[in-house]
């Protein structure tokens, strides 16, 4: 059985997409429906702005689906019994398998990278990447802490990422250091995603996903927040506004999905990233990218 998985926020890169963009008439049209969607040239960002503008919460989140979507379309992804995406990288996974259009997918995007954007406004905060260290220390360890520091991210057995109020993810990282982890690492950004500090993002893309069509899914999607097949459109959108504050189970999700049968996971969108995460997970399993 095969599995389209779809990258989150940090596979963006100068220069992505244009050779999707170049390659066919069809992906072109696509791809420049989203300037219109959007209302500013995020092709022009994309293809040959600088870092520092493609690490813009509203540009990078958008930039990253876009390129996904065309992915999907370039690579003729049929064949796949399964999807899943990381953090943002659901929504991708919401339009392989028709839950969700294009257009309402992109827009979906856009309002959910400028709700995250004035949350982190709102609270000074921050992540950090925890290495060597097992899951339940690292949960203990954020319980133990003053002020808000939750895991954020369960990438693959002993990379879980935290996430909080920045004198509670600093303190906490000192405390993980001492119980034995590798490294304990301060991320570049300037928020804490996947937290309870997101509370006002997520009403926000409440409010926008309650207004937008989802389909039945085609194949089932294997959501960051249950880790399990889902395929009723009304519980894709819980599960979709329950993410802004809880944990992405990349781990759970991969591993609930090789139970299933997943033998072949194909990375479609910018970047590597979940191929060498998903090949940590479970070493036998294929991994190759869409093109």
């Amino acid at each position: 059985m095969k599995a389209l998985v779809f990258p989150g926020q940090g596979s963006q890169y100068v220069g992505m997409g244009k050779e999707l963009y170049d390659a066919r008439r069809d992906i072109k049209d696509l791809m420049d429906s989203a300037n219109e969607i959007l209302g500013f040239d995020i092709l022009n960002i994309m293809f040959a702005g600088t870092d520092e503008d493609l690490k813009k919460t509203k540009v990078t989140q958008p930039a990253i689906f876009i390129h996904s979507v065309a992915g999907v379309k370039a690579a003729d992804a049929l064949g796949a019994q399964m999807v899943a995406g990381h953090s943002l990288g659901e929504f991708s996974a919401l339009v392989a398998n028709g839950v969700l259009s294009f257009e309402d997918g992109l827009k979906l995007v856009a309002a959910r990278a400028e709700a995250m954007q004035e949350a982190c406004d709102i609270n000074p905060s921050s992540m950090a990447a925890i290495l060597g260290l097992e899951d339940k220390v690292v949960e203990d360890i954020c319980q133990s802490i003053d002020g808000i520091v939750v895991p954020a991210n369960y990438n693959c057995p002993g990379q879980l990422v935290i996430s909080g109020e920045t004198a509670a993810v600093e303190a906490a990282c000192v405390a993980l250091k001492e119980a034995g982890a590798k490294r304990a690492l301060l991320l570049p950004v300037n928020g804490a995603f996947h937290s309870p500090l997101m509370q006002p993002a997520q009403e926000k893309l409440a409010a926008a996903i309650e207004n937008t069509k989802f389909r039945k899914a085609t194949i089932p999607v294997y959501q960051n927040i249950t880790t399990t097949a889902v395929s009723d459109p009304l519980e894709i959108q819980k599960n979709l506004i329950a993410q802004l504050t809880g944990p992405v189970k990349w781990t759970q999700s991969v591993q609930n999905m090789i139970k299933d049968g997943a033998e072949m996971f194909i990375e479609v969108g910018p970047g590597k990233t979940l191929q060498g995460l998903i090949k940590k997970i479970n070493p036998e399993v294929f991994v190759s990218s869409a093109l």
